[in-house]
């Protein structure tokens, strides 16, 4: 299917957030275009009718719920970058389209070396938005190849691979399930739980106050202070405590409370350990011990 290159550039980026609204939330209405893009009902229902012309099998119109659905031959007109598609999941819908303009300035990045698969992300975040279950192929490094039903609940960036939050019916608790390692979705039918969903999450709800400090096993303690642009020798961060133990993994904080692990990979130490009591994933935070998270499962 071809891209639409004799649409202006202003209409290529309301078609391509068509799309992604569509696919990725499993539902579009007229007026997800016309709030986006402040344009008018007329506009918002021109770039549908292009839409509908460039893919016609693409969406279904929903009587009931009176928004327009992805059908099953769904089949991209745009290819949207993983990256940028995950980056509009995590800080909300941007521009809609790579545009391809110069850079300002050279800048490079580390990049990801792990990339999920599109239509098993998309397939997880509509069950998501739906509040729908989903029986999914898991590949874990315990048990091999598994099916197990979960409840997607939200989705997580841990600095180096996306998971998903959601409920395990088999282990009846909310966990991590990575997402490249998810190789089938099936959604299932029926309404979940309140106890499955986002709102009965206390790890998600809960906020951890962190206070992150030079090691203080590093002598020139200043140049660390300058790195994180600390006030008064500390950085204080909040964070879910569903991902507190991912923020303290990434930035390498010694979390022991005797500040043992070594200084010259540890440049960061958390000073108040005890806020770490009852956070499940404190359990993957550099030098954490289990009595130290107490009330952990």
């Amino acid at each position: 299917m071809a891209e639409p290159l004799d649409a202006s550039q202003a209409q290529r980026e309301r078609l391509a957030f068509l799309e992604l609204r569509a696919f990725f939330t499993g539902e579009l209405r007229r007026s997800d275009i016309e709030a986006r893009f402040g344009i008018k009902p007329a506009a918002s229902s021109r770039d549908l009718a292009m839409y509908r012309s460039l893919a016609p099998d693409n969406l279904e119109y929903d009587a009931v719920g009176r928004c327009y659905r992805p059908s099953p031959s769904f089949s991209p007109v745009f290819e949207f970058n993983p990256d940028r598609v995950l980056a509009w999941l995590l800080q909300g819908f941007g521009d809609g389209l790579e545009l391809g303009l110069k850079q300002a300035a050279p800048c490079e990045g580390p990049g990801q070396l792990t990339r999920p698969d599109m239509q098993v992300l998309g397939s997880i975040t509509r069950s998501m938005c739906a509040k729908r279950a989903a029986r999914i192929s898991y590949l874990s490094l315990s048990s091999g190849s598994k099916r197990r039903e979960i409840v997607p609940v939200a989705l997580a960036d841990n600095g180096l691979r996306w998971h998903v939050r959601a409920f395990d019916r088999e282990r009846g608790r909310f966990g991590d399930f990575v997402l490249t390692r998810i190789l089938k979705v099936q959604e299932i039918e029926g309404e979940p739980e309140e106890r499955e969903l986002l709102g009965a999450d206390e790890q998600w709800a809960r906020i951890v106050d962190m206070e992150l400090a030079p090691h203080p096993g590093i002598e020139h303690s200043r140049a660390i202070e300058a790195d994180y642009g600390m006030n008064g020798g500390v950085l204080r961060i909040k964070a879910r405590a569903a991902l507190a133990g991912y923020v303290l993994r990434r930035w390498n904080v010694d979390a022991s409370p005797d500040h043992r692990l070594d200084p010259a990979t540890h440049h960061l130490w958390l000073r108040n350990s005890p806020t770490l009591y009852g956070v499940e994933s404190a359990a993957l935070a550099p030098g954490v011990a289990s009595g130290q998270i107490g009330g952990a499962i």
